[in-house]
């Protein structure tokens, strides 16, 4: 793949993730907001509708997989899994150890686990079998 394919690929990642961090966003503040649960609890259940949102668009639109769901959704599940786990020790840490509102721990949580969830899906969960080689 190329540079500028990458980059594309990338991009078309973001978005898709931006999507799925609308649903996972949208959660949180209805849970701890609406329900009035802690925001640890809401930004958990968030990052699984998140998940679950960006599997099916990643797949499908971003790297155009043909790895059966078998396959490629447990993988997908365990970089989601340590993207969790991420999730909640860095929401922790910025909300208890900085004081941070939990919006804005969400927010830099996204960011910094955005680069997790694109090499680990490229690389593991939705790679094709065969080797992505050019020929020149």
């Amino acid at each position: 793949m190329s540079a500028s394919g990458g980059l594309a690929r990338f991009l078309r990642f973001a978005a898709v993730g931006a999507v799925g961090t609308l649903a996972h966003y949208a959660l949180l503040v209805a849970l701890v907001e609406g329900a009035g649960a802690p925001p640890l609890a809401g930004a958990t259940a968030g990052f699984v509708l998140g998940a679950l949102v960006n599997y099916a668009l990643a797949r499908r639109l971003v790297f155009a997989s043909t790895r059966s769901h078998a396959q490629a959704l447990p993988r997908f599940f365990a970089v989601a899994l340590a993207g969790l786990a991420w999730t909640a020790l860095l929401m922790s840490l910025f909300m208890e150890l900085l004081g941070l509102h939990y919006l804005l721990a969400q927010v830099l949580t996204t960011a910094l686990l955005l680069l997790w969830h694109y090499a680990g899906n490229a690389l593991w969960t939705f790679r094709s079998r065969r080797r992505d080689v050019e020929v020149r």
